[in-house]
């Protein structure tokens, strides 16, 4: 469970609720059913309007990796320790020795770097293809977060749409001053709604998409690193030292001591 982005909303509700109690603002101002819709429907057919139905149908996967630890990334002192291993491994019995490691190992894309150091492939040809799988997600990733990011540029002008609305609304009541004033507090919520969902849940849930891509990317280039210094017949030592220069200082003061030479 990702315990930044629940405490995150719990926080943006918990404000304005609190807000509206030192305001004197009454609870019931959200039942409005005319600013709901104009604000999460409104913000459906833009979203619709604006990618095709293929890229839309991985929404449900985006709000799971939002709210849910993302078990594809891992630790990077784990990764330092599994490549260093590997390079220690092919240092005393050979490179082919690996193609029975890599069935083992769990990450898809350091399997199959591994495959293509066993068969032979120069150092050129696996950073090509690797190289070409990251652009590949960070392209997808990209496209991903756009979902949300569109949905957050959108949300607040519809906020603003809905207020017009109820600003219509309220001069059909000009001859009564307290229905008018109702009706003019009223036109405001759908823009509180627009501004908070866009500004406290669809652009930061497009940031958090985007952070997470960058720690995956990282990952993927330290692997690459990785393997081409095995490939290159580096001590196990320098591959750490090499691998440990690509994380900041203080997640290097984490790691594990240093493997003999």
């Amino acid at each position: 469970m990702e315990l930044t982005t629940i405490l995150g909303c719990a926080a943006g509700v918990i404000a304005v609720v609190i807000a509206m109690h030192f305001k004197g603002i009454s609870y019931s101002a959200f039942e409005n059913p005319a600013a709901l819709t104009i604000i999460f429907m409104g913000t459906v057919a833009s979203v619709l309007n604006a990618f095709p139905l293929r890229d839309l149908k991985v929404t449900g996967t985006l709000f799971k990796i939002l709210f849910t630890t993302d078990k594809n990334l891992g630790d990077p002192a784990t990764i330092i320790e599994t490549i260093v291993g590997l390079s220690t491994q092919a240092r005393k019995e050979g490179i082919l020795s690996l193609e029975a490691t890599a069935d083992k190992l769990e990450d898809p894309f350091m399997r199959k770097g591994i495959k293509m150091l066993v068969d032979g492939a120069d150092p050129e040809y696996i950073l090509d293809v690797l190289s070409l799988e990251i652009e590949s997600i960070e392209e997808r990733h990209n496209k991903n977060a756009g979902i949300f990011s569109q949905a957050g540029t959108y949300a607040p002008t519809l906020g603003v749409l809905g207020a017009v609305f109820g600003l219509i609304a309220a001069m059909s009541h000009i001859d009564d001053i307290n229905m008018m004033a109702e009706a003019v507090a009223a036109a405001f919520i759908a823009t509180i709604l627009g501004i908070f969902t866009g500004y406290v849940l669809w652009n930061p849930f497009s940031n958090k998409l985007k952070v997470k891509s960058k720690h995956e990317i990282d990952e993927k280039n330290m692997i690459i690193e990785g393997l081409l210094s095995i490939q290159k017949g580096e001590a196990p030592m320098l591959v750490r030292d090499k691998l440990m220069s690509m994380l900041p200082e203080s997640q290097q003061k984490s790691l594990a001591p240093e493997p003999p030479k």
